[in-house]
């Protein structure tokens, strides 16, 4: 009987975990919705302003605000890591660590790397073999476009006072629920157009693109900061519900394993009674 115990204490604390998993899968698919339909408006926006941007910096020198698009020797880099405050999501965070290491000692092995952190679970761990200057994790407490901008002209003024001489972010590309692809973007300096197709767009500016680009620039560069983040923000809703629904799959089948051999335990105790029970009768009558 205490075999049936342990049994049923186990079969009570797996179906406990069943209804937190499935209440945690609920709550992520709700909230996947809403940032889904926000990166989804908002990718169109981005990437056409980024192709503007791109071709009306490709015709501008330094000196006519081209700032933001100057290639230096690079020397010292700025990796922008976008990982969750929680965890419970699969290999969300895990993806996003491996990239940066990976970035890290493939890409820019020469050089002197600093991160800037976005999110609890990545800074946790970078943090132990890297420097890192800052952790704006609590951007997730209020995620808007106000506190995302802030953390853009913080990135901006350390490109252009030379602290840093290529800035890069790296968060996980909301595909669909089940799919994250980790995504290594330039953020400055601001990439010149591929080909000669988009540079000579015909645009009419209005006024000159000398003052078009001081305010088309940093904008597009909050934007484009704004849209990782929501990228990001998509994807972990994502992984933590498609996680979610593993482990309640998981543990539906580990809880019928349980009750299967429950039963048969609980009958074979029921057997090995009615023997003792037949045994000792027989004993009496004879």
């Amino acid at each position: 009987m205490a075999n049936l115990k342990e049994i049923r204490n186990r079969i009570t604390s797996i179906k406990s975990t069943m209804q937190i998993t499935s209440a945690m899968k609920m709550v992520s698919a709700a909230k996947l919705k809403k940032a889904q339909d926000a990166i989804t408006a908002m990718r169109p926006y981005s990437s056409k302003l980024t192709e503007l941007l791109q071709s009306l910096s490709a015709t501008l020198d330094s000196d006519a605000g081209g700032v933001y698009s100057t290639e230096r020797e690079v020397n010292k880099v700025l990796l922008v890591t976008i990982t969750s405050n929680r965890g419970l999501c699969g290999g969300f965070n895990s993806s996003i660590i491996k990239e940066t290491v990976k970035t890290i000692n493939e890409k820019y092995n020469d050089a002197t790397v600093d991160l800037l952190t976005i999110g609890k679970k990545g800074n946790d761990i970078l943090s132990k073999e890297y420097t890192v200057i800052e952790n704006r994790s609590n951007i997730f407490d209020d995620l808007t476009f106000d506190n995302v901008a802030e953390v853009a002209e913080q990135l901006m003024n350390l490109f252009v006072d030379g602290s840093y001489d290529k800035i890069e972010i790296i968060y996980n590309r909301f595909k669909n629920a089940a799919t994250q692809i980790p995504q290594v973007e330039q953020f400055l300096p601001i990439q010149p157009v591929e080909g000669e197709a988009n540079v000579n767009l015909d645009y009419i500016f209005e006024p000159s693109k000398e003052e078009i680009i001081l305010e088309l620039i940093p904008k597009s560069l909050k934007t484009q900061l704004y849209k990782a983040i929501r990228d990001s923000f998509a994807a972990e809703h994502g992984a933590r519900m498609t996680a979610m629904h593993k482990a309640t799959d998981n543990a539906t089948e580990l809880r019928d394993d349980l009750l299967l051999t429950y039963n048969k335990a609980r009958q074979a105790a029921i057997t090995n009674e009615i023997l003792e029970i037949v045994g000792g009768a027989e004993a009496l009558n004879n």
